[in-house]
């Protein structure tokens, strides 16, 4: 693992790949041990968890729906603060187990608002499930029941992630350099 320069920036490894695939694992078994018998739906959203929804499905072994959904609030490496659904949610969700897997929970702004929109739909539960969170930079209470790895606060690229759009493919997670 060395230096990467996505687009005109510099990024530094951060966390290999054989460590994000332990956690993954990790979760994975808590998952499949918590909602064994519950058949729940897990719902993705696009398009930083992809790689982190399709590591953490390949190890779920209860039975369960998969779907996805497509929020934008990042330009560049600037979080906007504003949520915008590009693509919504096609299944009903009323009277089942929920599990919500994103990428990562920095600022808390964007869980919130899914979170909200998926109480007033009637599920029997919701819970979150995130590769990564910013703990020094979440501005919402929030519960990450399923949490992979804490980070710093930083810009990090890879396993999903990306810079304006590039970056995503990389199988290990680097931080910018400043």
């Amino acid at each position: 693992m060395e230096k990467v320069t996505v687009k005109d920036r510099e990024f530094t490894p951060f966390i290999r790949e054989d460590e994000i695939l332990r956690q993954v694992c990790r979760v994975a078994g808590e998952i499949n041990r918590d909602y064994d018998g519950k058949d729940p739906i897990f719902l993705c959203i696009l398009n930083g968890s992809f790689m982190f929804a399709a590591d953490l499905l390949r190890n779920i072994t209860i039975p369960c729906n998969v779907s996805f959904v497509k929020l934008a609030s990042y330009e560049g490496t600037d979080t906007t603060g504003k949520v915008k659904e590009v693509m919504g949610l096609n299944e009903s969700i009323e009277g089942r187990h929920v599990i919500i897997v994103e990428d990562i929970v920095d600022t808390g702004f964007t869980m919130r608002d899914i979170l909200n929109s998926l109480s007033s739909k009637g599920a029997a539960s919701v819970a979150v499930c995130t590769m990564l969170c910013k703990p020094e930079k979440l501005q919402v209470d929030i519960n990450l029941k399923y949490l992979a790895m804490n980070i710093p606060n930083g810009f990090i690229v890879g396993y999903g992630l990306d810079y304006d759009g590039y970056g995503r493919n990389l199988r290990d997670i680097y931080r910018i350099v400043k």
